[in-house]
């Protein structure tokens, strides 16, 4: 967690403060912003590696008082305009485009103005899963179903239980019953009440209609932001053929016990 206090500038309302960020992922809340920030997200990685990753920020909900622009080479790009309310909107820029320049608004007021967002870093790859414009909802190919059993954050045999729309953010919750977890990367599926069970929820766009069914599905997909973003979902028994093939072939990318 990354946090300062403009009110210290107060003074000097064209001051401009760096911040030096290490982390992959975290979050920066600036208090009474004035003046701007320029944020600078150095990840311990190779250099080398700059060019392939993707930044993500994700504003937070309540989040007033600055514009949020993509700066390079003095040139801004604004990304996020002071007081635009889009729930659960994720801006997405690649490492090498520029950094992170957040200037405060004039205000009247700045004592209870708060100017904060999440962000993530993560491979190009990765990140054009998550935000597959072209086809979201498509269906995956065997392939693509038995390279995402290796890769995804979450895999899991599982039924639908229910499915909430949230018109206002475009998205649906699936609310997941678990009959067998075979990975994830945080504790998104939990063990429930007292008969046991193990339940958890992914979110997926509107646009692709899911709805409560019979039957389980392998689930699979990518933690971002910390929420489970659903990825591929085939129907168990489809899962179970297609990794039977590839096995009898030599060709299954990695280990699973599809039972």
């Amino acid at each position: 967690l990354s946090s300062c206090s403009g009110l210290t500038h107060e003074s000097h309302r064209k001051d401009v403060e760096q911040v030096y960020l290490r982390c992959s992922e975290g979050s920066i809340e600036w208090m009474y912003p004035t003046g701007a920030l320029i944020v600078n997200l150095r990840p311990n990685i190779s250099p080398a590696s700059y060019k392939h990753l993707t930044v993500c920020i994700k504003p937070f909900k309540d989040s007033a008082g600055a514009n949020i622009y993509l700066e390079k080479t003095g040139e801004l790009k604004l990304l996020v305009r002071d007081g635009e309310r889009s729930p659960s909107r994720v801006y997405c820029f690649g490492y090498d485009q520029g950094g992170l320049f957040v200037e405060a608004t004039p205000q009247q007021d700045i004592s209870r103005k708060i100017t904060g967002f999440q962000y993530e870093l993560m491979s190009k790859g990765i990140a054009a899963d998550l935000h597959t414009a072209s086809a979201p909802c498509r269906p995956c190919s065997d392939t693509e179903v038995l390279l995402a059993v290796c890769t995804s954050d979450f895999v899991i045999r599982g039924s639908i239980q229910n499915v909430t729309n949230e018109a206002e953010e475009q998205e649906s919750i699936i609310h997941v019953g678990v009959n067998k977890l075979y990975r994830q990367k945080s504790k998104v599926f939990q063990l429930t009440g007292e008969s046991g069970n193990w339940r958890g929820q992914i979110k997926t766009l509107l646009e692709c209609g899911v709805k409560p069914g019979d039957g389980d599905f392998l689930f699979t997909g990518r933690m971002h932001f910390g929420e489970a973003r659903l990825g591929c979902a085939p129907r168990f028994k489809d899962f179970q053929r297609m990794y039977k093939e590839a096995k009898d072939k030599g060709l299954n990318p990695c280990e699973i016990g599809p039972d």
